[in-house]
């Protein structure tokens, strides 16, 4: 296996010529799914819920990333309004991002449905999508659930950004194939959450995953450098 170690400072200075580079200066933003549903755990009594395992996951990789791109969080749950309502932004993209990210997502309390469409123009917003190169990563384990039309925004904030790229991590996801519930089921492939036409449509990737080991893996392809290896 080959060693791999985080991106210094001096070793992205040196690589900033190509466009693999560019990429890993972009700034990112986190969308963090704070639902009600990631409290839960699965049939095994054994099993941490799932924003237990999301927050691992995240301390996990930050410290890896941190060095070289910023990064800012986003997240979505209850608000004080309604279960819709809580579309929050935590942070601004920043340098050295992991303890601030490790505060905010431990001191939230999964509730309510999930705006993530709300969440993630929110986060594109944040980073002047129209007019910088950005990354939008969603990390989520269910479909929207308050109106929101993930493909429609797809195709929208891909028609006016400069270069955005948005990932989705689906986390023991499921898909939604109630067209009543939401309008957009039809457009993914049966078994997808909805949520995957974000990645579609922007020329991002659309990761599954059902373990830590997993996740971490889906957060280092799309917040991590190509240029660069990963610490084991």
């Amino acid at each position: 296996m080959i060693a791999r170690r985080a991106c210094t400072a001096l070793l992205c200075a040196s690589l900033a010529a190509g466009p693999a580079a560019a990429n890993c200066a972009r700034d990112a933003m986190v969308v963090f799914d704070g639902s009600a549903s990631m409290g839960e755990i699965g049939f095994d009594t054994g099993e941490t819920n799932r924003i237990t395992d999301a927050r691992a996951a995240m301390e996990r990789i930050m410290p890896q990333v941190e060095g070289f791109r910023r990064i800012g969080l986003v997240t979505y749950g209850r608000g004080l309004t309604g279960p819709c309502a809580g579309t929050t932004l935590h942070f601004t993209p920043r340098a050295d991002a992991a303890g601030s990210m490790r505060t905010a997502l431990d001191a939230l309390s999964p509730d309510g449905l999930t705006p993530l469409a709300a969440a993630v123009e929110h986060a594109a917003e944040v980073l002047d999508y129209r007019l910088q190169p950005a990354i939008v990563v969603l990390v989520t384990d269910g479909n929207e659930t308050c109106g929101g039309q993930p493909c429609a925004l797809g195709r929208t904030l891909s028609a006016t950004a400069a270069n955005l790229t948005i990932h989705v991590i689906g986390y023991k996801a499921e898909g939604d194939f109630f067209s009543w519930d939401n309008p957009e089921a039809t457009e993914v492939p049966r078994g997808d959450i909805v949520a995957k036409c974000l990645a579609d449509t922007t020329g991002g990737t659309f990761a599954a995953t059902d373990t830590v080991e997993e996740l971490v893996e889906a957060l280092w392809e799309t917040l991590g450098c190509p240029l660069v290896g990963r610490a084991s």
